[in-house]
């Protein structure tokens, strides 16, 4: 067998941890992954796949989001603990430290491939193109005070319009104030915006898909005004604060973990936007349409070369001390990257999932097989 097996400490502190638990749970045969939404169909199906071809039971698969699929992984080694986690961004570098302080020691991190987060609309909707700066303006809980051409303020600081002004005064932004964001229509952030009411159903605040969203959507939408720019580069920490906080108000509305329930709301709804990942499209090609950004498309190739504004990176972690204690793990894993399953034409591929490139999926499949534990996470 070519998987490295678990040692004597390890064996003993799983031992000892079953010890705790009821028969039940001592005597599991089938592997437990939880995780994110959106990595939660290509689990899915390589767990469907490996519980046809493999000999051993197929896989409990659970969508809990990236969040609480680490808070589950992370607290503890033992059967009543899962043994996989999905993300849709890496794991952050307080999670591996409560992975720690749990007995969660040995971790393999396994890069599955690329994802991009799209906003769409239902099949037949009027084309949209998006700057990542009207996202931001739309979907942020406060914005700068918009000025007009002199640099005077066109609202109050409570967010009321001045009397006689309009948005079509504004011309720029000052961050010597901060109004509760005041936008109402998409055409009230830029004219070139359709006249729709502000609406958007997106993913909640324990999803990675929102931190990437928040990431690679909201926050450089925020840097393309001046003023923001220039406020991050002299306070990190309250441009994080300005740019991180959604709207609670209405045209924000977290849509929950489960992203098909997004995908049928937006699809009966004439104006309504969607923010998911890209194999949600994908599945859904007949019933959605899907805004560009800056002018690109959400295509395969696009986000695979990193030319989609919005695209990213997906993950898988194991629990290697579960490897010795579970059957299949360490199988599942080498189901999981081979290339009839994350490779570009493998079945994952058919869900939506953007292959790595072939270099790094030989070193993922090298690094992954021989379960190589993460040493650490270092902050972004």
């Amino acid at each position: 067998m070519k998987f490295a097996v678990l040692s004597c400490v390890s064996a003993i502190a799983i031992s000892l941890a079953m010890g705790a638990q009821s028969a039940e749970a001592q005597s599991r045969d089938s592997i437990r992954i939880v995780g994110s939404s959106t990595v939660f169909p290509f689990t899915t199906a390589t767990s469907e796949n490996f519980g046809s071809t493999s000999g051993f039971r197929t896989p409990v698969v659970e969508s809990t989001g990236t969040g609480g699929g680490m808070n589950l992984f992370c607290a503890g080694v033992g059967l009543r603990h899962p043994d996989i986690t999905g993300a849709s961004r890496r794991m952050l570098p307080g999670e591996f430290e409560l992975c720690r302080r749990n007995g969660v020691t040995a971790i393999t991190e396994v890069p599955i491939g690329y994802d991009g987060i799209v906003v769409t609309r239902a099949a037949g909707t009027p084309s949209v193109d998006f700057q990542r700066r009207d996202l931001f303006l739309a979907l942020a809980f406060t914005i700068p005070m918009p000025v007009d051409d002199a640099g005077e303020a066109v609202f109050s600081t409570s967010g009321q319009m001045l009397a006689g002004r309009d948005f079509n005064d504004v011309a720029g932004y000052s961050c010597e104030a901060f109004i509760p964001n005041p936008h109402r229509r998409w055409s009230d952030v830029s004219n070139d915006l359709p006249s729709d009411r502000i609406e958007v159903i997106g993913p909640p605040p324990t999803s990675g898909t929102r931190d990437s969203w928040i990431e690679l959507g909201i926050q450089p939408g925020a840097r393309q005004i001046e003023c923001l720019d220039a406020l991050r580069a002299s306070d990190r920490a309250r441009f994080d604060e300005v740019s991180s906080r959604l709207r609670e108000d209405g045209p924000w509305i977290d849509g929950g973990e489960n992203d098909n329930v997004i995908v049928q709301t937006i699809a009966n709804s004439a104006t309504a936007f969607g923010v998911f990942g890209y194999s949600y499209l994908e599945q859904n090609a007949d019933r959605l349409t899907a805004a560009t950004i800056e002018g690109v498309e959400p295509e395969y190739d696009d986000i695979s070369e990193g030319v989609y504004p919005i695209a990213r990176s997906m993950f898988v972690y194991v629990k290697n001390q579960h490897v010795a204690a579970v059957p299949g793990i360490a199988e599942w894993v080498e189901e999981l990257t081979s290339e009839d399953a994350f490779g570009p034409f493998g079945y994952l591929a058919d869900r939506g999932l953007v292959a790595l490139p072939e270099a790094e999926r030989d070193r993922v499949r090298a690094q992954s097989r021989a379960l190589t534990p993460l040493t650490g996470i270092e902050a972004h």
